[in-house]
Parts: structure tokens; C-alpha cells; sequence
């Protein structure tokens, strides 16, 4: 185990946010091949992207959605990549009005890739201006005001767009109806991620063992995001205690030292179960009270916590609010309240 004074003033290992960003960079895959994981996905958009290379003309926009962390910024680039055409990267709030569409879209050329990030937060004008540039390639603005305004199209590039969300429901339909190609990305399992830690390590040229790399995978909460994130939050921890290779007791260690536990559940997780456990007798509990028990973000709760929380068995969302599930009492070591019992028979697949 680590002792506290291991970890004396001035000892701790440190990096510019540069660095990291070039990590980040370098441990994206280039290719399909080096993609680890959502093998339907690849499979297919590989069929698509070889067919519109065969008839010469742009890929279909494509619309990825998932979970955070799954890799969707990279298959972009990956497209672009196999395509071999360029990427331009924006986000949806980063798009505040037409103008700011207009000017990204009229300066892309045949073929190439806009990758628009968290696609349903676009402005509801914006996202209207961007339905004929998807369906007709072409740019609908209006000059001047009144009687005098006028309706002018411009003409624009055959380009790809590619957009990504955490929340697809969010999307407008007619928004959604205009993506040619759809793909949810889902959870990865530890071997997957395994494959992702041995080779981020391999690129950082960080040394680790194959019980070390796994130790790291299933506690990753199946997101390749955060297995490389404890991969390098690990090396920082094995090499102020020394060790030339990271090993499963490296790893332990240092998860214990973030309050990451052997399911990959972190502080705030816990909190969240034992609040709906303590205040709310196992639930339900609205999710806005809860977000306001644990002092939190609801949209962060929805999106980063609770979809990890329900693969595991230990949440549910009914009608009334979130309950706690029988998993959840057992690794909590929580007695299940007398309340809660008749509700959890529901959901008891043993009855």
C-alpha cells in the first residue's frame, strides 16, 4: 500500500495540460483496424464507406450516439481518415447563429467532414438552416428586413456531416429523419478495454502487466475514457512508489487511493445510492431532489452516473422516481428498509 509520506511536497509527478492534450491526441486510433470494440458499427460503416468510395461521391451524414467517453470523437476521425478526406471539429453551442453556420459550411470542400460535438444543443434557428444544407447541399439566408427581404440560396459542397450526442431523444425529428446512417455505441466489455489499456500503454510507453491492464479495464465503468484516464493516473502513482511495472497490486493500490471500488464506483456514486438509501428509504425520489440531496448536477447524474449505475443492477427509474435494487443494498452493506421490500419484489426476478 501507499504511506502518506511517500507522497512528500514537491514529490508528485506532474504535466502541463499540453502534454496531456498531445496524449490524448496520440492515443486516439487511426484506423478501423486499431479501433477496439463496437464491431457491428465498424463492420457496417466500413460496407458504407467502401460504396460511396466506389461511386465517388461523400458518405451519408452519420449520426453517433451513446454514452460519454465511447469513442465517438475518434470513429469520426477515423471516417475522415478512411475516407481520406479532412475533419473540422465544432459543437453545438460553439454554433450561436446562422452566420456562424454558414461561414463553417461554406468553406468545406468535396467530401470533407464536419464533426458537430453534443449535436442537440444547436440553436433551434441554427439546426432549421442546417436541414437544406444536409438534404439539398445548399444554404437557405434571407437579406434585409420587411417588404424588402429576399430569399437567396447558395450553393455548397457535397460534404459529410457527422454528429454526435449523449442524449439522441433530444434530437428534433426531422433533425434525426436527415442522418442516412444511425449508430448507438455501447458499453465495452473489461477484455475490450483491456485491449485499449495494453495499447495506450504501449503508446505512452508505460510499462504494466497483463493482471495490472485488467485490474484497470473493469473498473473503467466499460468507458475507454476513463480506463485511459486511471491508466495514466496509475502510472503517476506506481512511479513515486517506485515500481518499474505496473502491476494488479499497483493498480489496486492506487484505484484505492482515487476511492475507486472493485466496480468501478466512485464517491460520488456512493453517495448518491446512500442517499436514496438514508433520506429517501431505498426511494422513489425524484431525480431533481436527489441531484439536490448529493449537491450535484442533474444533467451529470443523467448522463454520467446513473446509465452505469442501471447496467449494474443497482438502479431503476419508475414512473415516481429512482428506487435502489437489491444490488445495491449488497455492496453498500445496507440493510433493504421494510418500506422498500414490497416494491423490490417487482423487480426480483427470482419471485
Amino acid at each position: 500500500m501507499f504511506d502518506d509520506e511517500e507522497f512528500g511536497e514537491g514529490e508528485l509527478l506532474s504535466s502541463s495540460r499540453t502534454e496531456y492534450d498531445v496524449e490524448e491526441n496520440i492515443l486516439r486510433p487511426k484506423t478501423m483496424d486499431e479501433y477496439v470494440g463496437q464491431d457491428k458499427i465498424k463492420e457496417n460503416l466500413s460496407v458504407y464507406m467502401n460504396a460511396a468510395k466506389a461511386r465517388g461521391e461523400a458518405l451519408d451524414h452519420v449520426l453517433l450516439y451513446g454514452p460519454p467517453g465511447l469513442g465517438k470523437t475518434t470513429l469520426a476521425h477515423i471516417i475522415a481518415n478512411t475516407m481520406g478526406t479532412q475533419i473540422k471539429l465544432t459543437s453545438g453551442p460553439a454554433i450561436e447563429r446562422q452566420g456562424d453556420l454558414a461561414a463553417i459550411l461554406s468553406n468545406l470542400n468535396d467530401g470533407e467532414v464536419l464533426f458537430i460535438d453534443e449535436i442537440h444543443r444547436l440553436n433551434h434557428v441554427v439546426e432549421e438552416t442546417l436541414y437544406s444544407a444536409m438534404e439539398d447541399y445548399a444554404l437557405d439566408i434571407i437579406v434585409g428586413k420587411g417588404p424588402m427581404a429576399r430569399n437567396i440560396r447558395l450553393p455548397l459542397k457535397k460534404f459529410t456531416l457527422i454528429g454526435a450526442t449523449t442524449r439522441a431523444g433530444m434530437l428534433s425529428s426531422p433533425l434525426r429523419d436527415r442522418f442516412g446512417i444511425m449508430c448507438r455505441l455501447d458499453m465495452y466489455t473489461p477484455v475490450e478495454l483491456q485491449q485499449i489499456v495494453a495499447r495506450s500503454a504501449r503508446t505512452l510507453g508505460i510499462a504494466v502487466e497483463e493482471e495490472g491492464s485488467y485490474e484497470i479495464a473493469r473498473r473503467s465503468r466499460g468507458t475507454p475514457r476513463i480506463a485511459n484516464r486511471l491508466l495514466k493516473r496509475v502510472r503517476d502513482f506506481s512511479a513515486v512508489r517506485g515500481s518499474k511495472k505496473i502491476s494488479r497490486a499497483d493498480a489496486d493500490a492506487a484505484l484505492k487511493r482515487m476511492e475507486i471500488d472493485e466496480l468501478g464506483l466512485d464517491e460520488t456514486d456512493r453517495n448518491l445510492l446512500r442517499a436514496l438509501i438514508e433520506k429517501f428509504n431505498g426511494g422513489p425520489a425524484g431525480l431533481e431532489t436527489l441531484a439536490a440531496t448529493i449537491n450535484e448536477d442533474v444533467n451529470t447524474i443523467l448522463d454520467v452516473y446513473e446509465p452505469y449505475l442501471i447496467q449494474l443492477g443497482f438502479l431503476a427509474r419508475t414512473p415516481r422516481g429512482r428506487i435502489c435494487l437489491k444490488g445495491a443494498y449488497e455492496h453498500m452493506g445496507m440493510k433493504i428498509p421494510e418500506s422498500a421490500k414490497k416494491q423490490l419484489s417487482v423487480f426480483d426476478t427470482n419471485d
